[in-house]
């Protein structure tokens, strides 16, 4: 409910804070906003009067003591309307330091434009009246006690409103109630401390988490705390809590805003998973760990889940296990060996179809016919299975999803299956090719033996034809001898000398070469027996045979190609809830903690994003294909320079279309780069930290889940420009 008379909002900022947003959202609840950026000004503004609440930034409120606060306090026209100070560094010391200096609160930046309003709405509903008319005082108390509660029912978070004497709820919204699947009287019944497991997910008492929270609060702080509670199914829920004390007639009351973090930290625990598997894979860690540890995530994401991976045999195509450490290890034993088909449960029928088989109640589908007997024996009651596939026709196996009761997939079980079923081909994948190059290692080998016999022959010829040389020679001699006898000793002998020197030379020349790479193949196939073999070595050796055979040419352009020939792998995003957002805020918000990176360089980063620049789409993602450019600049960019630029503009094109372009004016990138930028694992910092994933990461994202394109524009030593075309309203 808005007032009649307009109050004022006086706003203390240096900073570029969305103003224009903030005061449409107060204009609703009937308040202006005056704008200052100087102390001076501030003070003027409060003695010209009619100032409601001043929102203060910390770097313009003074040293350390905050002095502009108090000077705040004493020069109002009337009353002292509360400060809150506002700072994007939280600390314990400087929260004390401001409730020191008689500010009222004490909020973190960044914050939406809605949580600001809020923080308003209950420091000026509640713990201050609001400046009265004649006349109308009791009128203006009606008023803002109704806007106080239609505030909490129809805010769409859930808010309760807790008696701090008793420790129950007084008051509860619906999504509050929705939110913990109890009525409303039910929860009034409870304390705090009963709506939250006994244990904490650190293993603190929720008893005891509760009593620090509410200490905490008492203290004055108003800030966002994690607490834990229980739904009424016994499903756990995280939230982020906001708690405001308020005083009413004489009773403290504690305004308790939740938000559920759950689904949140669930994405985040999995793409932390993601990224340590995806390190497994590039380090050629064994299949069976890289493969149980997946299978372990899943199990994390989704409470009762029992996960496997089968591995297709080609040649019989019958099914091996691979992973399974929470299924019984008889269950796993008896599905050895199988051969897939057409109704052969929900793996062996998903490989052969090479689509996934959803199987919600296996006592009742006739592809469990043969086995639902063994499942039943081990207590399983629906199987969701999906191909794991190298490319459209080539199957590697399958992963397979169990549960204890019948049930069907939810679109986060689908999620789930997509990412593990992804994940578990890389993993198989890279151990197929590995497979294959030691394979190719054994027919190098063949051939080096065969080299080494080809290069035996040549050195007995050559020996031969220096043995020819040789006779040839004391042939010459004896004639130099009889010539000497003559009067033309002199000129044939010179004769004899040059014919000796230009033929020595060459056949030398060769039998030096001969009996090196002889040298080079036993020195090679010692290598080989002892399992010390380097490429260099071989790449050496290639080299030098280049010039004594071309059969060796064509041999090590063949082992080249074999080595060439590794296939690329592909990486999924991580998941985000999709939602309506603007683009200038959240990369304002997104760019904060970036600013870590280059604080000890003289990196600079702009940014030119129009305001209010709206879309449709997933943040998360987004904001994950942002943080690769920007590390990938600062690693590859800047590397070994004095500083630079960054710079990230947006504009919508005319089929509302947004382009949005990230470049730099760093070292650039090789014309016979550019190309290999996005492929998997290819990396120029290879053994610097550098694991080649980041930008084929990136461009996945865009092309898939954001449903956009990524192009590259670099000039070497000129910097690089990426730009993203996107769809202001992401498929779905």
């Amino acid at each position: 409910m808005a007032l009649t008379e307009p109050q004022t909002i006086l706003i203390v900022s240096g900073a570029a804070y969305d103003i224009a947003a903030l005061e449409a959202a107060l204009a609703e609840y009937g308040f202006r906003v005056q704008v200052v950026n100087r102390g001076d000004s501030a003070l003027a503004a409060m003695r010209a009067g009619g100032i409601s609440l001043v929102l203060v930034e910390a770097a313009l409120a003074g040293s350390a003591s905050f002095e502009l606060v108090p000077r705040l306090l004493a020069g109002a026209d009337s009353g002292k309307p509360p400060v809150l100070l506002m700072s994007p560094s939280l600390n314990d010391d400087e929260h004390k330091r401001a409730l020191e200096a008689g500010a009222s609160g004490y909020l973190p930046l960044p914050q939406s434009v809605e949580e600001v309003v809020e923080q308003v709405l209950v420091e000026l509903t509640v713990r201050h009246a609001w400046p009265t008319r004649p006349g109308s005082a009791k009128l203006d108390a009606e008023a803002l006690e109704v806007n106080y509660f239609s505030m909490i029912l129809s805010t769409p978070d859930s808010v309760m409103l807790f008696d701090a004497e008793h420790g129950r709820p007084v008051a509860v919204n619906a999504s509050a109630e929705r939110m913990l699947g109890r009525t409303s009287a039910e929860l009034r019944a409870l304390r705090l401390e009963g709506l939250c497991p006994p244990l904490q997910p650190d293993g603190t008492p929720s008893e005891s988490a509760v009593q620090d929270l509410i200490r905490r609060v008492l203290t004055g702080e108003i800030r966002v705390f994690q607490l834990t509670f229980q739904h009424s199914s016994g499903r756990r829920i995280d939230c982020d809590l906001r708690l405001v004390i308020l005083n009413k007639d004489g009773r403290r009351l504690y305004h308790m805003r939740m938000v559920d973090v759950t689904g949140h930290k669930q994405a985040e625990a999995l793409r932390i998973d993601q990224n340590k598997l995806l390190e497994m894979i590039a380090r050629g860690a064994p299949l069976q760990q890289t493969l149980d540890n997946l299978m372990l995530s899943i199990e994390s994401q989704s409470p009762g889940v029992l996960c496997s991976a089968l591995l297709l045999d080609p040649n019989d195509h019958t099914m091996h296990t691979a992973s399974a450490p929470s299924l019984p290890p008889e269950y796993m034993a008896a599905l050895e060996g199988i051969a897939i088909g057409p109704d052969v449960g929900s793996c062996g029928t998903a490989m052969f179809r090479k689509e996934g088989v959803i199987v919600s109640d296996i006592a009742t589908d006739p592809l469990w016919r043969p086995y639902a007997a063994l499942a039943q024996q081990f207590g399983l009651r629906a199987c969701w299975s999906m191909p794991i596939l190298l490319d459209q026709d080539t199957v590697l196996g399958s992963f397979a999803m169990y549960y204890r009761e019948p049930r069907s997939p939810g679109p986060e079980e689908l999620r789930l299956t997509g990412v593990a079923t992804h994940l578990a081909g890389i993993a198989i994948a890279r151990t197929r090719h590995e497979n294959e190059l030691l394979r190719h290692r054994g027919h190098l080998e063949e051939l080096v033996e065969a080299r080494t016999a080809d290069m035996r022959r040549a050195m007995d010829a050559a020996e031969q034809a220096n043995q020819d040389l040789q006779k040839a020679l004391e042939n010459l001699r004896m004639t130099q001898d009889e010539l000497v006898r003559r009067d033309k000793l002199a000129a044939l002998g010179a004769l004899v000398s040059g014919v000796a020197h230009e033929l020595n030379t060459p056949i030398g020349n060769s039998l030096m070469v001969a009996s090196t790479m002889v040298e080079r193949s036993r020195t090679l196939r010692t290598s080989m027996e002892t399992g010390t073999l380097r490429r260099s070595a071989l790449d050496s050796y290639l080299q030098q045979a280049l010039e004594a055979d071309e059969l060796v040419v064509r041999n090590l352009r063949r082992a080249a190609n074999l080595v060439q020939s590794f296939k690329q792998i592909a990486v999924d995003t991580d998941s985000a809830q999709r939602r309506r957002f603007f683009l200038d805020n959240f990369l304002s918000e997104l760019v904060l903690p970036l600013y870590a990176m280059v604080k000890h360089t003289q990196v600079q980063v702009q940014q030119d994003i129009p305001h209010h620049f709206d879309m449709d789409s997933y943040p998360g993602q987004l904001g994950q294909v942002i943080q690769v450019l920007f590390e990938n600049s600062i690693t590859h960019a800047f590397a070994g320079r004095n500083g630079g630029h960054i710079k990230i503009a947006a504009r919508r094109l005319a089929d509302n279309t947004a382009q949005l372009t990230f470049e730099d004016d760093g070292a650039g990138i090789l014309p016979e780069h550019v190309g290999r930028i996005f492929d998997p694992f290819f990396t120029t910092r290879l053994g610097a930290g550098g694991s080649g994933l980041g930008l084929h990461v990136a461009h996945n994202i865009v092309t898939g889940v954001l449903g956009g394109r990524i192009d590259v524009d670099s000039t070497p030593g000129a910097g690089t420009r990426f730009t993203l075309l996107l769809p202001s309203s992401a498929p779905l």
